[in-house]
């Protein structure tokens, strides 16, 4: 197994574990009439306008409606089932995100808290040139 594969397989568990937090019962998956609104909404002239204000180019609206067709496919399985899938293709789609490089991504991913932060308050305050207060 190749490195990069081992890597993409570190990150989608990683991002399995964070999508099972976020919807932890299949009621909290999105429906896909909700999907279907979000590609609808996509097209709407003030999203279009919007990217053409902000990127230059009309919206991409093709990936919300694989999400929905995709929701489609996965709609007749059992709902633990169900969300077990759709948890399954969103780490696998935040894991690609993760792993090819951005002009947005400039952090790491932290896997534990910064030891020691915020620094304890350790700070004078002057009141004026002759009292200082510690």
């Amino acid at each position: 197994m190749s490195e990069s594969t081992q890597a993409f397989r570190a990150v989608v568990q990683q991002e399995e574990a964070r999508l099972q937090k976020e919807f932890p019962t299949p009621e909290d998956i999105p429906t896909c009439m909700t999907l279907f609104d979000e590609f609808l909404r996509c097209n709407v002239v003030g999203s279009q306008f919007k990217s053409l204000y902000r990127y230059g180019e009309m919206a991409k609206c093709t990936p919300k409606m694989d999400e929905f067709k995709y929701c489609m496919s996965i709609k007749s399985l059992h709902p633990e089932e169900k969300r077990a899938e759709w948890i399954r293709h969103r780490a696998e789609y935040w894991a690609r995100k993760r792993l090819t490089m951005s002009s947005e991504n400039v952090w790491e991913v932290r896997t534990e808290p910064l030891q020691n932060y915020p620094p304890p308050p350790n700070f004078t305050v002057v009141v004026d040139s002759s009292t200082a207060i510690h």
